[in-house]
């Protein structure tokens, strides 16, 4: 497996001074290239286990291990993309690109030529000299999905990117990511407590639990390479987690749809 999680826990220090459990001996791993969603409520743990799988934290107990490397800092070879896109906004949309380069010494001109790489794969080159309070909140999510692959990075590790977005936005921006995910061929772990929206992304989904956060069920969802939100595969994956959800299960189960 590409990237193994291996009876993570984590605890969290109250303040106080009593601990609270926030994952408890979570097992799971990801294929490379594969599109895993982590879906649950607010307070399960799924953006807890995200930044541990992306090195901003260190488990409790438990290990996690990134192309057989156990991950123990943040890393170029697998970059975060947050809700709030972390752009700066005194660079222009090419400059934002171009700054996970300069920290790999690439020259000028290979960072400009690799900045308009990927600012045409987003759709925005007509934007690069543009200024992030310029853009609306998709194209500026797209500007950090552009500075994302730029670095040319084996994992995107997504935490409800479209979670501040409009409904129409964020669909777009759902084929927008799916379209690169496949172009890039890129591992992508993406955090998101829209069950409609992981069974659109996803090939598996990783349903969770709170108190402490547990994997309760993992979803296969089987669908065709465009995907359908009115199909019977798309509706019957959707129907499953919602049935997984309002299920007493207490011990890990995989379906398959």
């Amino acid at each position: 497996m590409f990237i193994s999680i291996s009876n993570v826990s984590k605890n969290y220090k109250n303040n106080d001074g009593t601990w609270f459990k926030s994952l408890d001996d979570i097992n799971f791993a990801i294929e490379k290239g594969e599109f895993v969603c982590f879906l649950g409520p607010s307070g399960c743990g799924k953006s807890t286990l995200l930044n541990l799988m992306a090195g901003f934290d260190k488990p409790s107990s438990g290990e996690i291990k990134i192309n057989n490397q156990i991950v123990s800092e943040p890393s170029l070879d697998y970059v975060t993309i947050f809700q709030n896109y972390g752009l700066l906004p005194w660079r222009t949309v090419k400059k934002n690109v171009e700054l996970g380069l300069e920290s790999k010494s690439i020259n000028q001109a290979e960072r400009s030529r690799i900045a308009d790489e990927y600012l045409e794969l987003v759709g925005l080159s007509d934007f690069s000299k543009c200024h992030p309070y310029q853009l609306s909140g998709g194209m500026q999510q797209r500007v950090a999905i552009a500075r994302a692959l730029a670095v040319n990075p084996e994992v995107l590790f997504m935490d409800e990117p479209f979670g501040a977005l409009d409904a129409i936005t964020r669909i777009k921006m759902q084929n927008d990511i799916l379209e690169i995910a496949r172009k890039t061929k890129k591992t992508v772990a993406f955090v998101t407590h829209d069950i409609e929206e992981a069974v659109y992304l996803a090939d598996r989904i990783v349903v969770m639990t709170s108190n402490p956060g547990k994997i309760k069920s993992v979803v296969q969802v089987r669908q065709t390479s465009v995907r359908d939100r009115t199909s019977p595969d798309f509706l019957a994956a959707r129907d499953k987690v919602f049935a997984i959800l309002d299920m007493k299960i207490t011990e890990e189960v995989e379906y398959i749809i």
